[in-house]
């Protein structure tokens, strides 16, 4: 696929980069046809100069021509847009890379700048991000709570009737969600850096060995024992309890950590 470039008239939507001499310049990899034209397009009108390609050796041929990539996880066949960040991280250290997945990899989290889940993260997400990462080319500084992005993402992926905590191996808490802030009576921030057992220490033993062994084994803990729940989570009546799924994760530090999810199910 050739080089894309944006050659726009004076009727355009341009966004503020449009003024610089020099535009902007994103790789798009995706191995989808329709999403290299809707993505270029969306970003030609913001402004930036688009590479598009539609393979790993395509890609990677145009490396030293790129300010940003944006790289699609999976290209089928066998390929990973990872493997074009591996080359670009090893030739050009400095040029941001954001991964875009449609799923919650293993790799999540991994040698990308910032990963962001298609159908979950909109145009505006990878538009504030291309935003984020010029700034920084321009040696205007930029502050980004790159944990809070990327674990908000797996909670809107999990929906907002569930209870989401994101701990470490001792029980930290990296992130929750409104439910469980507000269940609580605090904000969100609150909970960040607090250890979970120490705030209920009515947990016990039990579940910090489970907590531990989801994140050393890399396993998947369901409650199926009478959906008897965690006694930080408070029961909303007798004939309704809690499931409770805690699923292993790589953090945003590149630890190993645990999500913990509830939801309220009805007792039969």
């Amino acid at each position: 696929m050739s080089e894309d470039v944006s050659n726009l008239g004076p009727g355009s939507e341009l966004g503020p980069q449009a003024v610089h001499a020099n535009p902007i310049r994103i790789l798009l990899l995706d191995d989808r046809e329709e999403n290299l034209v809707l993505r270029s397009a969306i970003l030609r009108q913001k402004g930036y100069r688009v590479v598009t390609s539609s393979s790993t050796e395509e890609a990677e041929s145009k490396l030293a021509a790129i300010d940003i990539a944006v790289l699609d996880y999976h290209l089928g066949a066998g390929k990973f847009g990872t493997d074009v960040a591996e080359t670009l991280r090893r030739k050009r250290p400095q040029v941001p890379i954001i991964i875009l997945s449609a799923t919650l990899e293993r790799k999540f989290g991994g040698i990308a700048d910032m990963h962001l889940l298609k159908g979950y993260s909109s145009v505006d997400d990878l538009v504030n991000a291309l935003r984020s990462f010029e700034a920084k080319k321009r040696g205007r500084p930029v502050v980004v709570d790159a944990r809070d992005f990327y674990y908000s993402r797996i909670s809107m992926a999990m929906g907002d009737d569930i209870v989401l905590e994101v701990l470490d191996h001792d029980g930290n808490w990296l992130f929750v969600n409104d439910y469980f802030a507000t269940m609580n009576g605090h904000k969100r921030a609150w909970f960040a850096g607090k250890n979970l057992f120490e705030q209920f220490p009515q947990l016990g033993d039990e579940w910090r060995e489970i907590i531990r062994t989801v994140v050393d084994t890399r396993e998947t803990y369901i409650d199926r024992r009478g959906f008897r729940g965690t006694s930080h989570l408070p029961q909303k009546s007798p004939h309704w309890a809690w499931n409770v799924l805690i699923f292993p994760i790589k953090l945003h530090d590149d630890r190993d950590g645990a999500v913990l999810t509830a939801r309220l199910m009805e007792r039969k």
